[in-house]
């Protein structure tokens, strides 16, 4: 194949000692594509998304040294090329003037998408604390005056669904851990927003949605009548404890008549520990004897408890927990629920902890039901202050992808302080217009 007018950009001689260990200094005249380069400046003093980066372009070169700089740090043992020798970069001709009007703009264009990304989280989580106040007084009010409770939860349930419904793109959001400081209302809440989420993935029409959100909304009521050295036990339960435990069933069942729920979201609350393969409770009916709101509801509910159980330490990550779903479990549930909460919550859920391509840490925040493999990650930077930490929509960032998860225990210290993972795993949404849509 001929490659007439084909522009080609000169590569460096590949390093002869990839296992070098420190960091070095080099000239900005000695820069060449393949090298790995750390800038010591405040993050809004260059125009780029990450401080450390490998070199792809000329023309980043050419940034980099209109930048003032004399010398920059570099990591032999990342870089896929040596420095020019100085000889070398004295003869060689200096890159064209960068257009430093076009990347000044694009770094502010950088900084408001991340002052967007953080308003965006401050307002979910104004959203969910008033929400679960909601919560909290209508589980008060349980037994005193059922028929408001019911009328209440509608409601709720319905402005979320009138906020989910929507022709747009539907993104689930970390929060604070300040946040899920009450587990009962918090539960009931994840289980509830994720399931009308995935319902939604599903295609389900929209009045089921709500009947699903109302019964996922009430699935754990009957725990109010276990005693609390049952339900906070962290400890392996007695057999029976076990079988006190899995009353709850039956008594949300009871409950439910006294609210007035409807039939959709008592089935629900009857089949929510019902199980695939036969091995759930109280029935053990198998898949085709459970219906398809608690069939989604199940999916939700195990993922929730594996990151939030009540032994904190024996919580699992996200990725973890949906790792050990799909991979141990899988059996256990409905196929086409549990596939379709994988691809929307993504490989890399909220919460997650990342090591990304450039090596920098992060913490998976938000993750796109539409975009799953590109979700939206706080980053370490120990150069940028940690109320200012840089949010990176992994999206706008091509050249960036996610290389693997670490738990957060093997986070350096001033990392994990940094990034600051949950204890509990706590999601709200938001939605955006669906740019995609024609």
């Amino acid at each position: 194949m001929a490659l007439v007018g084909r522009r080609l950009q000169p590569r460096c001689p590949v390093s002869k000692n990839p296992s070098a260990e420190k960091d070095n200094q080099v000239a900005v005249s000695q820069l060449c594509i393949g090298m790995h380069v750390h800038l010591d400046l405040s993050w809004v003093e260059h125009p780029f998304t990450f401080s450390s980066f490998k070199i792809k372009s000329l023309e980043q070169i050419s940034t980099i040294q209109s930048l003032g700089l004399q010398s920059v740090r570099y990591s032999p043992a990342k870089s896929d090329s040596q420095p020019l020798a100085p000889a070398e970069a004295g003869h060689t001709p200096p890159p064209p003037a960068p257009e430093l009007d076009a990347a000044t703009q694009a770094k502010r264009d950088r900084l408001a998408r991340v002052e967007t990304q953080r308003a965006k989280l401050v307002n979910c989580e104004r959203e969910l604390l008033s929400t679960a106040r909601r919560v909290k007084g209508l589980t008060q009010n349980l037994f005193s005056r059922p028929d408001d409770t019911r009328t209440q939860a509608v409601a709720l349930i319905d402005e979320i669904a009138d906020s989910m419904l929507v022709d747009s793109d539907i993104t689930m959001h970390l929060m604070a851990d300040k946040i899920g400081n009450d587990e009962v209302y918090f539960h009931s809440l994840n289980v509830a927003l994720l399931s009308m989420m995935l319902a939604r993935e599903m295609k389900a029409p929209s009045q089921a949605i709500r009947l699903l959100g109302l019964g996922a909304f009430f699935h754990d009521v009957g725990k109010v009548d276990i005693p609390d050295r049952v339900l906070h036990k962290t400890e392996a339960l007695t057999r029976t404890e076990l079988n006190l435990l899995q009353t709850h069933v039956g008594i949300g069942l009871d409950l439910a008549h006294k609210l007035g729920l409807p039939p959709e979201a008592r089935v629900v609350i009857a089949q929510h520990h019902e199980r695939a393969d036969g091995t759930g409770y109280p029935k053990k009916l198998q898949l085709a004897g459970i219906s398809l709101l608690p069939k989604i509801v199940s999916v939700v509910n195990v993922y929730d408890n594996l990151c939030n159980p009540i032994d904190q330490a024996k919580a699992l990550t996200p990725h973890e927990a949906l790792s050990t779903m799909f991979g141990q479990q899988r059996t256990h549930f409905d196929a086409t629920a549990l596939t379709t909460f994988v691809r929307c919550m993504g490989v890399y859920p909220p919460g997650t902890v990342v090591v990304l391509s450039n090596g920098a840490l992060g913490m998976v925040v938000s993750v796109n039901s539409s975009r799953p493999l590109k979700p939206t990650v706080l980053v370490y930077d120990a150069a940028v202050p940690k109320k200012q930490a840089i949010i990176v929509d992994l999206e706008d960032e091509p050249d960036v992808t996610v290389t693997r998860t670490m738990r957060p225990q093997l986070l350096p210290q001033a990392a994990f302080d940094y990034l600051s993972p949950r204890k509990r795993i706590t999601y709200y949404f938001s939605a955006e217009a669906n740019t995609a849509a024609g």
